[in-house]
């Protein structure tokens, strides 16, 4: 987001944030928070994201669930952070929704339910979250709120794979290692080691060369 440092801009900034612009009350708020422009004030910082999240910024009201689950600059609050994902997932922010169903993969701040876990991972990866693609995938491999399904796993890895998540290449191998869900294939096993050795895996390397060593 660009920071703006000239006084008659931020006068234009806070002036759309007063008629409800959710985008220019992140901004101003950021200045606050930078001390840009502005005497730094973190308290009126957070005001002005509270109010971009109410005002419909979802990408702020993630951030916001991000800042408490962490207790980044305030006390750390799994319930408070839940409730503000909950809100930015509700306007399709995949990263909301795909750490709302951390927090109900874990029980934090929330009762522990795999199977809400699963449909916020399900829906974090139709918007095209590889975390969420993967997280759903992992569900599906051990059977976690879901009924087992190693098949359904591996569209999963693939999807995540195919996005760029390296554990989801990594996964990928191993069910084509193990023949999980797929026709045992170590060669198609030996080529998602090696994208997500490239990716920095160290797992994924050596499966490649240990599978490269026997002929494969």
């Amino acid at each position: 987001m660009v920071l703006f440092a000239a006084g008659d801009n931020i006068e234009v900034l806070q002036k759309a944030c007063d008629s409800g612009n959710a985008k220019s009350c992140a901004a101003v708020g950021l200045l606050y928070e930078k001390g840009q422009g502005l005497e730094q004030d973190y308290k009126k910082a957070r005001e002005l994201f509270f109010k971009a999240c109410d005002l419909g910024g979802a990408i702020m009201c993630s951030a916001l669930g991000f800042a408490y689950e962490t207790g980044q600059d305030v006390k750390q609050d799994y319930k408070k952070a839940s409730e503000l994902y909950s809100k930015a997932c509700d306007m399709r922010d995949a990263n909301a929704c795909e750490a709302l169903g951390l927090l109900y993969n874990d029980g934090k701040g929330i009762k522990q339910n795999h199977k809400k876990a699963s449909e916020l991972f399900s829906k974090a990866c139709d918007i095209g979250d590889a975390m969420g693609c993967y997280n759903l995938g992992v569900l599906y491999n051990e059977g976690n709120g879901v009924k087992q399904d190693y098949k359904k796993a591996r569209e999963l890895y693939s999807k995540a794979c195919d996005i760029g998540h390296v554990d989801g290449c990594y996964n990928l191998g191993v069910l084509y290692l193990n023949g999980q869900g797929v026709r045992q294939d170590k060669r198609r096993a030996k080529e998602y080691f090696g994208k997500a050795c490239d990716m920095g895996e160290q797992g994924g390397c050596d499966w490649y060369k240990k599978l490269n060593e026997q002929g494969w």
